[in-house]
This record gives C-alpha cells, structure tokens and sequence, in this order.
C-alpha cells in the first residue's frame, strides 16, 4: 500500500490512510456481535497492509466483545511505529448507545481503564469526545480537557485531541494544551480544515463512508468509481485523502473483504476533474 504520510503533533509519522475499530465489537449499532476471533483476523490483516494508525475507544463494545481488547490481543506486543488513539468522554446509556457524557473527576479513570485494556503504559493520542451523539457546540469543553492536559503532563498520554467540536472549543483546548488532531463527523463539512492546516493539526473525519446516519452523494461517488474500477467506498475514502494534507482517513471494518477494498483506497488517484465534480 503506497499513501502520504503525517506527522502526528509533530513527531509521530503515520500513514493517513489507517483503520477505526467501530465495527470490530458489531457491524452497527444495533447489528448482530461479531467474535473476537473475527475482529483479531482483521486487525492483524489491517497492520499487515501497512496500517499503522489504529482509532478505537473504551465504549466500542457489544457486551463482553471490546475493540481495543480485540487490538491488544491481536498485536500486542506492539509492532515498533504503531499509533492507537482513543477517546474519552461518551458514557453509554440503559439502552447501550454513547449518549452521557463523563464528567471531569471521570476522566481520569477511563484513560487509566483504556491503558489497562490497551496493555499500554502510555497513550499516544486521546480525545476528548464531547457532546454523547449530538452534534457540535453548545457547551464548554475547558474543564474536561484540563483533566487531559494534566494525564498529558503526568506522561499517561503523548498527544491530545479533540472530537464533535466547534470552532470556540477547539479553541478553548488550544488555550490550555496542544491539540494535535480533531476528529469531526464528515456530515459538518470539514468546517475547521482551514484552522487545522495553518496549524498543523490533523483533520479526521469519521462516518465519510455515510455511517452514523450520514448519508454520502452516491450517485456522484458512483460515477466516478465506474470510471476508475473502484467502489463507491473506495472513491469517498480517496476523496478524503485528497481534500487537504492534514487529513486522514479511518475507515472501520469488521470485514476482512471489505478491509482489503479499503485499503487499496490508498492507491487511487482522483483527477482535478474528478475532484470539482464530486465537490460541486
């Protein structure tokens, strides 16, 4: 697999093109578990085809199934150069969707728990997820991302980062600490790219291949995949890669198939003419 790279708050370079480990515990949020022996085949397969940067998150589970247990078991000890981020904040409610948030004195105890269930001694990005599934905005994130900033002093976490936020929070986190990457849904437009490229910080959307409710312009995304040979997915996956040079890219699979697709999404390469035409 060839694709750009990233330096990660500056000293961590990755591949943009990398893996989210959503689907690894269940195919959606109301869909069927999937066995851990799975999720261990994929994320194996997925380091295998030079990921190197791994999203996951202490509340990405169907019941006892874990994502970042399924990573921990699957790659640990960690190859040299891996990067996993995680995320704070969600607390999931009666109905096991994300929908509470933790308050500041939380915090700590949810990195610590993601060390432990990572077998990590540090963590290399962590961010700070705000707003349960709502959309961003509306509230102050300073307090919380203070607690994040002090773990990041004490040596628990490395990097810092922000996700579901809008412009005031992000920049009430940049007054406090480095952030070295949001992670926005692809539904807000890619609002704070500009801000993120002037300070190279990187920009990671999530649901670019319509989940969450998000729905995508298949019939352009079609369009274009028909002319190269690729997939609609693969077209959204390169559209992302080529919207800016801080921008990465997490699709999430439990599907060794459809990991594979993904992956080769690296490798495609949309013309000026492609790009204007799936822009306008």
């Amino acid at each position: 697999m060839t694709t750009n790279t990233f330096s990660l708050g500056g000293d961590l370079k990755i591949n943009r093109l990398g893996f989210g480990a959503m689907r690894l515990p269940m195919s959606t949020l109301d869909g069927p578990t999937r066995t851990p022996e799975n999720g261990v085949a994929v994320v194996r397969r997925a380091v295998e085809l030079g990921v190197d940067h791994i999203d996951t998150a202490g509340f990405y589970n169907r019941g006892a199934v874990r994502a970042s247990e399924i990573i921990r078991e699957a790659l640990s000890p960690y190859p040299e150069g891996l990067v996993i981020a995680t995320k704070v904040g969600p607390l999931r409610g009666p109905d096991g969707i994300p929908s509470g948030q933790a308050a500041p004195g939380r915090l700590r105890g949810l990195v610590e728990a993601d060390l432990r269930t990572l077998g990590l001694d540090r963590l290399d990005l962590v961010y700070l997820r705000v707003g349960g599934i709502t959309g961003a905005g509306g509230e102050s994130i300073a307090e919380r991302f203070a607690v994040l900033a002090e773990l990041r002093e004490e040596g628990l976490i490395r990097h810092l980062g922000v996700s579901n936020v809008d412009a005031d929070q992000l920049a009430e986190a940049r007054a406090i600490a480095p952030v070295a990457a949001v992670q926005n849904s692809a539904a807000d437009g890619m609002g704070l790219l500009a801000e993120c490229e002037e300070a190279g910080i990187a920009y990671v959307p999530f649901f670019t291949l319509g989940g969450g409710g998000n729905a995508i312009d298949t019939e352009r995304l079609g369009a274009v995949a028909a002319r190269l040979g690729a997939t609609t997915a693969q077209v959204a996956i390169a559209l992302t890669l080529a919207s800016s040079p801080v921008a990465l890219a997490i699709p999430g699979t439990g599907s060794l198939e459809h990991l594979e697709e993904n992956q080769a999404a690296g490798d495609l390469v949309l013309s000026d003419e492609d790009l204007a035409f799936l822009r306008a």
